[in-house]
């Protein structure tokens, strides 16, 4: 099931070339400070970008490692010597932070088409010891468009026992009636993660590799990465209280979330390590999948991930999937297109209308995310890419 997908020219995708030729200075200019401001956006970054089964952009800038830490009395990056530093590769792995919901997202909504799970069914009907959740009547419709009313974290990573863990997720209540308002939560795809594991039997990141990460040939694509494979893997934040909410020291090749961290590397909304090329199998997959032309999901369920039809408030949500984000999508949005960031510094965006999509990974957050991060220059290479459709 692995899609088509190979390097071409921007006249073969139909996009303007010079709009995408400014799109690799443009990041580079994110890799050192702007004029007046002290720091740059990121230290390194791989941009992919293609239409249909063509990529006509895969190029990386700055640097995978460049900070040994941080000077938190300076406010600055201790740097490593030149020789010790390593520059972003194409190929150069990520930690993809919130990007890994994507693909919980999809492994649930293979068990809908399996009949394992409803989507307006209440979740505590196949996890029973979910008593809030049972008293609230959340379901799964309300975990996939953060509407539970779950607040947007817990510090789960301050108990160590996995089961006080999972008792203390299980009886937090919601901040507001399930349904009633949209609050971004990570909480959300812990408990989603719960029911697929309690339904299936399996692990979340199983479930990925058996029915994501695998058939699409994403070889790079992967939960706590092995040691082998450090030397491709960009580095995050030198990790310590008080920004931080685990004193680690710089972290690399181990999850930055600090909950995905204390369940081992494994979680629904974060853990998963990849590439840019990886990351496009991933979107080709689901735009074919959209046109019946592939094996992943139904063409019905990727309507239901990309949010096709509103809410019955009006508003169009995605199951997983952010729709119209003109924060990180530029002039993407309003088209259609959908996606997600990850708070390390990445980001996905699919525009189902011409087939196009770009990818943007980034270690923002090296070495502290105190530095601030934003959204503009992903939203940049968004408004590059719409540009060049309509060139």
């Amino acid at each position: 099931m692995v899609p088509p997908l190979s390097r071409g020219t921007c006249p073969e995708a139909g996009l303007d070339t010079e709009e995408i030729a400014r799109v690799v200075p443009e990041l580079t200019a994110c890799t050192e400070p702007a004029p007046g401001r002290a720091r740059p956006w990121c230290t390194g970054a791989v941009v992919l970008a293609g239409r249909g089964s063509t990529v006509v952009l895969h190029e990386a800038v700055g640097w995978a490692v460049r900070w040994s830490g941080y000077d938190e009395g300076a406010d600055r990056g201790v740097a490593l010597p030149p020789e010790r530093r390593i520059p972003a590769r194409p190929d150069t792995l990520y930690d993809l932070a919130s990007l890994t919901k994507l693909f919980t997202a999809v492994v649930a909504v293979q068990q809908i088409e399996r009949g394992a799970l409803r989507l307006d069914a209440p979740i505590a009907g196949y996890v029973p010891g979910l008593t809030a959740a049972a008293a609230h009547g959340i379901t799964l419709r309300h975990l996939l468009t953060h509407t539970s009313g779950l607040r947007p974290e817990l510090p789960l990573y301050d108990e160590p026992d996995p089961a006080a863990r999972a008792d203390r997720l299980a009886r937090e209540e919601p901040l507001a009636p399930p349904g009633t308002e949209r609050v971004y939560s990570d909480l959300n795809l812990l408990l989603l993660q719960t029911v697929l594991e309690a339904v299936t039997g399996r692990t979340v990141d199983l479930l990925i590799a058996e029915g994501v990460t695998g058939p699409l040939g994403m070889a790079d694509t992967r939960f706590s990465p092995p040691a082998a494979l450090l030397p491709r893997i960009a580095a995050t934040e030198d990790q310590r209280r008080p920004w931080g909410k685990l004193d680690r020291g710089m972290v690399r090749g181990v999850v930055h979330d600090e909950n995905a961290y204390a369940m081992g590397g494994v979680a629904g909304h974060a853990g998963l390590f990849s590439t840019a090329w990886d990351l496009a199998l991933f979107c080709r997959a689901l735009l074919d999948a959209a046109e019946g032309a592939a094996d992943l999901l139904t063409p019905e369920s990727v309507r239901l991930l990309f949010g096709t039809a509103p809410g019955p408030d009006g508003v169009r949500r995605g199951l997983g999937f952010e729709v119209d984000r003109p924060h990180f999508m530029g002039e993407l949005a309003g088209r259609g297109a959908v996606g997600h960031t990850g708070f390390t510094g990445t980001s996905l965006v699919i525009d189902p209308a011409s087939g196009a999509f770009l990818v943007l990974l980034a270690n923002s957050v090296h070495p502290t995310r105190t530095w601030p991060v934003g959204s503009a220059p992903r939203a940049a290479a968004a408004t590059r890419v719409a540009r060049a459709l309509e060139a």
